[in-house]
């Protein structure tokens, strides 16, 4: 069949539309879909086969399969896989001298094209497989053209092979024309850059990922008692923004975030807590009030011992000097029973918890200057020093005001870390995400008072993230595993308050985000609702 001028012109110019759509894809599979439908398209073939060389290159592997005439579309975006019914083509035999029988196998180990006029008539090739195959099918596999695909620097990628070119105008099975095979070699040359770029950049990203998860790893180590929680977060955060992207109605309902939209969050998300790498191990992993780089709850211990050593003295200096002994008895059994129960009720202190009442905020103090101990040097001093005073009264958690400002400087160090790096484009606004989870809607929040029209929704989902993976985490040294009713409360709390974005709550409560987090990281004793 002699094509006319236009009729190449045509094809050519769809060529380099096809190049051009290859190009602009950055899904892996599409991609490769896009690569065998486009060639099928511009030979006019029935079927065709897209094969990858395996990661340590010595097979074909079987990546997209299509037969239009029999109704077979496998791999790809059809969800199908290949898997099981096609297996790897070896590129050497068992003695290791190259297995060019099979002609993928060939164009692959020779980087030559092979344009076979008919299958069941050609020489030098084992179609025994494809034999099998139309006998099983019905199928008549004649003409073939498999066509090696390099990279720019001539190392093979993969092969592209064609079934059955069709006659355009009577559709039947003719011949691979040699402009077929120039068109088909042209394209799997496009392809082959376009593939290999692809995948460069999908292995930088899982480099660059790596890394992340790197840090973020070292991070949750520095502390058995919030280990995971940079792990967590950034699969609350995928869960809201899925569940926002589903939303039909409200304030919302408008919002939509693209592939590059939920990579992106996805990055901040892993790195909402990179500046934590900052932040002194001592204050991380303060389990209890007054723990430095050990709980100096044990020295206060002591000090009890040496009162009531004291009220002992006391009392045989007492009896002694002529008082009744059953008197002096009694006062001193009191007094250290009294001594008892205040270190027990220190003890409890010291542990944090949630919310420490008022009353017994006040006890602390008393018994901080009420009980005196002789120190070692002789003289006399108050049961608890001041700064051991201000740690046992801290209100909620373990950590006093000096040692929380060390801990939120970790958002500043975040900030500063990720406004350093020069992001590409498409990662442009990771910094602004990462770096907004600790902001609240009223312009309380830290570090710069954002408030709620000033953030991007992208940057409030991970505040909700983050707030309500630290009420239910189970690894908290200060309190119990929340229950998950408890945990919703105190976030509608936080709504009401102005903490966080009232809109977003809603999506979180009403499309149950807290349910599928639930039941991917709760204990089931927390998921009581």
């Amino acid at each position: 069949m002699m094509e006319t001028i236009d009729d190449l012109f045509r094809r050519f110019e769809q060529l380099n539309e096809i190049g051009a759509a290859l190009s602009s894809e950055r899904d892996l599979n599409r991609l490769l879909e896009k690569i065998l439908l486009a060639a099928k398209a511009i030979t006019h073939a029935d079927g065709g086969t897209l094969y990858l060389l395996t990661k340590e290159g010595q097979h074909l592997h079987f990546e997209i399969v299509r037969t239009d005439s029999l109704g077979i579309a496998l791999g790809g975006t059809t969800g199908l896989p290949i898997s099981g019914l096609f297996h790897d083509l070896p590129l050497q035999t068992a003695d290791g001298s190259p297995n060019n029988h099979l002609v993928a196998a060939f164009a692959a180990n020779t980087g030559q094209t092979v344009n076979i006029p008919d299958a069941y008539t050609a020489e030098g090739f084992d179609f025994s497989g494809t034999r099998a195959f139309d006998q099983r099918t019905g199928y008549r596999s004649q003409s073939f053209l498999t066509v090696p695909m390099k990279n720019h620097e001539g190392n093979l990628i993969g092969v592209l092979q064609l079934l059955n070119a069709l006659h355009p105008d009577t559709g039947q099975v003719c011949v691979f024309s040699q402009a077929d095979q120039r068109l088909a070699e042209s394209l799997a040359s496009q392809a082959a850059i376009v593939l290999n770029n692809r995948q460069l950049l999908y292995q930088l990203e899982a480099l660059f990922e790596g890394f992340i998860q790197a840090i973020n790893v070292a991070i949750d180590d520095k502390s058995p008692y919030t280990g995971g929680h940079c792990q967590r977060v950034p699969e609350l955060t995928m869960m809201l923004a899925r569940a926002v992207n589903a939303t039909q109605e409200g304030p919302l309902a408008q919002v939509h975030l693209s592939d590059k939209d939920f990579y992106e969050l996805r990055i901040a998300a892993l790195l909402h807590d990179c500046g934590k790498v900052t932040t002194p191990v001592h204050v991380v992993d303060k389990a209890t009030k007054l723990q430095t780089l050990y709980d100096r709850i044990h020295e206060i211990d002591t000090r009890w011992e040496v009162i009531k050593r004291d009220a002992l003295v006391r009392q045989w200096q007492a009896i002694a000097q002529g008082a009744a002994a059953a008197q002096a008895q009694a006062e001193c059994a009191a007094f250290c029973a009294q001594c008892d129960a205040d270190r027990d009720f220190l003890h409890r202190a010291n542990l944090g918890g949630e919310r420490m009442a008022e009353a017994d905020v006040q006890r602390v103090r008393h018994i901080g200057s009420h009980y005196r101990w002789q120190t070692p040097a002789g003289t006399e001093a108050a049961l608890l020093s001041d700064e051991e005073i201000d740690n046992l009264m801290v209100r909620a958690g373990t950590l006093n005001a000096a040692e929380r400002e060390i801990i939120n400087h970790h958002i500043v160090a975040t900030i500063k870390m990720l406004q350093s790096l020069p992001w590409p484009q498409h990662l442009q606004n990771v910094p602004e995400y990462a770096g907004g989870h600790h902001e609240r809607m009223d312009g309380t929040g830290y570090p710069n008072g954002l408030k709620r029209e000033q953030m991007s929704w992208q940057a409030r989902m991970m505040g909700i993230a983050d707030i309500f993976e630290a009420l239910t985490a189970h690894d908290r040294p200060y309190k119990q595993a929340m229950p998950l009713s408890q945990a919703l409360d105190i976030l509608r709390g936080f709504k009401e308050r102005g903490h966080i974005d009232p809109d977003l709550y809603e999506v979180f409560v009403r499309q149950q985000v807290y349910r599928q987090y639930a039941e991917a990281f709760l204990a089931p004793e927390q998921r009581d609702c």
